[in-house]
């Protein structure tokens, strides 16, 4: 497990949530979507790149048999701020109709990316569609969108770490830190 001192941490101002609590919600969460989609057909659909840390986890952590797709959506690029405009760069490849569906995101920011979502996969015949995510960030909201699930309401700071990016770095951290402005101040 990489350790406080790495390189990487000295680019963050400080740590916002430890491994341990990521670990200690991301089992609770688990526990909790395998009471509320018992006897149902669940498919976990995981946003790519961001949520793919914390979808290995919270998949390990459902009691149910459950089935797993993709898709990439771009609303940020190399910027700390979203640009309004979803790109769907990776669809889902199979038939959800009559499945629950469950989005797994990294964070819910601005609820732009979702809200196109949720809706671009209402149009496929699901019997639900709920989010599920490990950061709410609601004072950062463009939408009317609520998780459904989440482990975590965050303030509005830029995070980084356990899949969250910054221009394609620091997904590998294991804890969620606030990136030092310092690192993208000439933005």
């Amino acid at each position: 497990m990489m350790d406080t001192n790495a390189k990487l941490y000295g680019d963050l101002s400080r740590i916002l949530v430890k491994r341990e609590d990521i670990a200690q919600a991301v089992k609770k969460l688990g526990q909790e979507i395998s009471r509320d989609y018992e006897g149902k057909e669940l498919m976990l659909v995981g946003i790519l790149k961001g949520a793919v840390v914390f979808f290995s986890d919270l998949v390990r952590e459902i009691d149910l048999p459950v089935k797993m797709e993709f898709m990439a959506v771009s609303s940020y690029g190399a910027s700390t701020k979203t640009t309004g405009v979803v790109n769907l760069v990776k669809d889902i490849t199979v038939d959800i109709t009559g499945m629950h569906v469950l989005i797994v995101e990294d964070i819910v920011d601005s609820g732009m990316t979702l809200s196109y979502l949720k809706k671009y996969l209402s149009t496929r015949g699901a019997a639900s569609i709920k989010i599920a995510t490990l950061l709410d960030k609601p004072e950062r909201r463009r939408v009317d969108l609520k998780a459904d699930y989440f482990c975590f309401t965050i303030p509005d700071e830029f995070v980084v770490g356990y899949g969250l990016d910054y221009a394609e770095k620091y997904r590998n951290l294991p804890d969620i830190g606030v990136l030092d402005p310092r690192i993208y101040a000439q933005e």
